[in-house]
């Protein structure tokens, strides 16, 4: 399936981007971040012992239908729980618990409307047998595992993903899993084979296992050479997998999943600790660059040669200034533990940021116990600033899974990270921000409704940044909802849709400050939250 494409052209008769770029970005606006973990309501940790040292996600996703974005928080060995939303626009976040989503065992959640009725569904995985949450409206689920004839299986599952491949009326669901809790030469070795669910009709055929597979810790589709077909990429963790690497596999339309190989295809043989994948054009050459997560060997790739159709990635990290493999506060000069990492513009200047929640595996004697949070600011120059200190999120718990996102609607983004054997904390953004923004969500008919796969433009001038738009990657952590840019000074955007049929939409203008509906074919619908 070739994704949609949302063309965003940023407008300024002002000042250009260019000329935002060199002056704000050599010195980065800090976000200012307010903890209200405690004010806001939440009381959801994430606990337990070996069976639950990797996963903990959070989940962001509005099943209540008023466009504010609830939270799901796995619990591990304690509850999950599902958090509505009761901020209102500006304000104080403020969180009411419900019983509907108090599952257990569970290690991770993304959100995805697999039936694509309008009501958003949820992948839920655990320790034990994977459930999907059919959507109901009003936040009620129901159980749909054996309804929609999907096997979950009895793994330790710790990764997810998510398409539509082209012609299917459901989607191609990716389950990673980690070791096996039954091998008696546990744990060395011992990892499982990931599934790949793709649709049988109206429901799920049998999985077929992605073998060999390497433990796991995250994975994402992605169309990395711009084909129309994505292929999956997976972030394995070598401590556990015997001559193992990371891995991408081609997912070709009616045919099994192959995997790339250096023989066949110039795959070059990586090994990390892979705990998690970000996925943005960071470079702006067209083409996604990956964040790796790891164990102070984080990886910043970018495609050496696009036209050589091999995926041969460099690595820029260290020259970026995105290696993170030390804690830049709290004494602790030991080795780093990155687990979720995700790209977003924490200050709307037009430039991406990165947030990497961090956090010891347990107590890991040759890693960092004091290991915070990072957020590390782009300056517009291909380089990174840390500022997860002066911005307040420098948290010192034991960080998992985590989301970046707005969840008071009032265009600053802010961010919820679960911890494991505490509480997950909330902050805010409570600093003006000088930058303008826009929110679109896109709908479409049929399948697909939220455009799973699209991408995302934004043009700068003469150079273009892409967004893909997709359902997995991150660590357990997943979000569906209102897609968020920062346009710097900019009063408009320009934008245009082509929609997973082919159909390009026509030019249009959107306001900043401002959240819009695309639908093909008809004109853009304007949304205001309304409280």
């Amino acid at each position: 399936m070739r994704g949609g494409v949302l063309l965003l052209a940023l407008a300024s008769p002002a000042l250009t981007s260019a000329a935002l770029t060199s002056a704000a970005l050599a010195d980065p606006a800090v976000p200012v971040f307010s903890e209200e973990t405690a004010t806001a309501g939440l009381a959801t940790s994430f606990e337990g012992e070996w069976e639950y040292m990797v996963g903990g996600g959070v989940a962001t996703f509005d099943c209540s239908g008023d466009g504010f974005p609830e939270l799901f928080l796995s619990g591990g060995t304690a509850p999950s729980a599902l958090y509505l939303n009761r901020s209102t626009t500006g304000g104080a976040l403020a969180f009411e618990t419900t019983e509907a989503l108090a599952l257990d065992a569970v290690l991770g959640a993304y959100p995805l409307d697999i039936d694509s009725d309008g009501a958003m569904d949820l992948v839920v995985l655990r320790q034990g047998r994977n459930a999907l949450m059919r959507g109901l409206g009003d936040c009620q689920f129901k159980d749909a595992t054996a309804s929609w004839g999907f096997d979950g299986g009895d793994a330790w599952s710790t990764a997810f993903a998510a398409i539509w491949e082209r012609g299917q009326t459901w989607p191609t669901l990716a389950i990673g899993n980690y070791i096996d809790r039954k091998e008696e030469a546990f744990p060395w070795g011992s990892c499982t084979d990931n599934w790949l669910h793709r649709p049988g009709g109206d429901r799920f055929a049998a999985p077929i296992p992605l073998t060999p597979s390497f433990c796991a810790l995250s994975m994402i589709f992605t169309d990395w050479n711009r084909s129309g077909h994505p292929s999956l990429r997976v972030s394995n963790d070598r401590e556990y997998y015997k001559a193992g690497q990371e891995q991408m596999w081609h997912l070709e339309p009616g045919q099994p999943p192959r995997l790339y190989t250096e023989k066949n295809d110039g795959w070059k043989r990586l090994r990390i600790w892979g705990m998690g994948i970000a996925s943005a054009d960071v470079t702006l050459d067209g083409y996604p660059d990956f964040f790796l997560t790891s164990m102070a060997d984080n990886k910043l790739q970018v495609l050496k040669d696009a036209a050589s159709g091999k995926p041969d990635y460099a690595d820029i990290a260290f020259k970026s200034g995105v290696t993170a493999h030390r804690p830049y506060a709290g004494g602790d000069e030991r080795p780093s533990t990155a687990w979720h990492p995700q790209f977003a513009d924490v200050n709307n200047d037009a430039v991406l940021d990165l947030f990497i929640a961090k956090g010891n595996v347990a107590k890991m004697p040759d890693f960092a116990a004091n290991d915070p949070n990072n957020l590390l600011l782009g300056t517009g120059t291909g380089t990174f600033v840390e500022a997860g200190d002066t911005a307040g999120v420098d948290s010192m718990a034991i960080s998992r899974g985590a989301q970046v996102v707005d969840l008071n609607l009032d265009g600053a983004l802010d961010l919820v990270v679960v911890n494991r054997w505490a509480q997950a904390q909330v902050w805010r953004q409570t600093g003006d921000l000088a930058g303008n923004w826009v929110q679109v969500r896109l709908q479409q008919p049929g399948a697909n409704r939220d455009a799973i796969g699209a991408v995302i433009e934004i043009r700068h001038d003469d150079k273009i940044e892409r967004h893909e738009i997709t359902s997995g990657g991150g660590h357990a952590s997943g979000s569906n909802g209102w897609l968020h840019f920062g346009l710097g000074a900019s009063a408009k955007a320009d934008l245009r849709v082509l929609w997973p049929d082919g159909t390009e939409g026509d030019w249009l203008t959107l306001a900043a400050q401002g959240f819009h509906i695309l639908a093909p074919g008809q004109p853009p619908q304007a949304w205001t939250p309304d409280r």
